[in-house]
């Protein structure tokens, strides 16, 4: 009973496929980030700054034997300061917070098969005077399959209704331990890890992270437009044990194609996917600034997932 019931706790899925290496799981992670100062890319000069914070919570109880519910949320915060004085009905600063859930059933299927059917809705907003667009609604599905006891892949895909319109993202699945040492996970593009054991309790190696998010925008000044951040991280880690099961993990990095570009409501495309909008016609209110350095430094609490 007792195994049952933290196997149940430590169910992960969607965005924090964050485990030191096979067999365990990120239950909490807290984190913070600092980006060194950036240029904009044209009309003013000075520089913005950018922080944030991503957290995440994966928790699940079973339904049945085969049956798991399965509940991860994800926190997003980022707080861009702009050196210089915007013009009117731009947001400066760009104070954005996105709350993801993705909760639902993961269903075993034959002896080594995994399907994931989860709803993701989301409260995305600068938190001033929300209304009904500043809530979304998504989905995940995908097929896990355990080819052997070190190696599972899988496929799916990601659905939005983002502020700008539909968005679908594919995803592959990756959980492979190549060796005692190495370890590699993800859930491609979004995540993507590569661990190297140092020794007992102390991990290194690179990390990707990479999402489009959408924000509706309710201060009075600019009421009704929206707020689309991309940008992919790449990044070197150490995690180190720190007791029992926490961890501390230290990132240094770089941005890449990262932006903040505030549009009209009305502005729109007509589906997309990734690095790729269909029918996109937008033209962004106000200008972002280059791409930069990034520090991250996360506090993690981490189970092992029993046989």
């Amino acid at each position: 009973m007792k195994h049952t019931i933290i196997a149940s706790m430590v169910f992960l899925m969607g965005m924090s496929l964050l485990a030191q290496d096979k067999g365990t799981k990120d239950i909490i992670s807290l984190s913070g980030r600092y980006g060194l100062p950036g240029e904009y890319k044209e009309i003013y000069t000075g520089e913005a700054t950018e922080i944030g914070m991503l957290n995440a919570l994966t928790a699940g109880f079973k339904l049945a034997p085969r049956t798991m519910f399965a509940i991860n949320v994800n926190h997003f915060y980022f707080n861009v300061k702009d050196g210089v004085d915007m013009p009117q009905g731009i947001a400066s600063p760009i104070i954005v917070n996105g709350i993801i859930l993705r909760t639902g059933i993961v269903q075993q299927v034959g002896d080594a098969g995994k399907l994931n059917l989860l709803i993701a809705p989301r409260l995305m907003s600068d938190f001033k005077n929300m209304d009904g667009n500043s809530f979304q609604l998504g989905g995940v599905i995908s097929y896990e399959k355990a080819s052997s006891s070190d190696f599972s892949w899988g496929v799916g895909g990601i659905y939005n209704q983002e502020l700008f319109g539909p968005y679908f993202l594919p995803i592959f699945l990756l959980n492979w331990q190549v060796s005692e040492r190495w370890f590699i996970e993800g859930m491609i593009p979004v995540t993507f890890k590569v661990h190297f054991r140092v020794s007992e309790g102390l991990d290194v190696g690179f990390n990707h992270f990479g999402l489009t998010t959408t924000y509706a925008l309710g201060h009075e000044d600019y009421a009704g437009d929206y707020m689309e951040r991309f940008g992919v991280d790449l990044s070197l880690f150490a995690r180190q044990r720190l007791f029992s099961n926490f961890y501390v993990e230290g990132m240094v990095g770089r941005t890449f194609g990262r932006s903040y570009k505030q549009y009209a409501g009305d502005q729109k495309i007509d589906f997309g996917i990734p690095l790729v909008n269909f029918g996109d016609d937008r033209v962004a209110k106000n200008v972002t600034f280059k791409d930069g350095m990034i520090f991250t430094l996360k506090l993690i609490f981490n189970l092992k997932v029993p046989d």
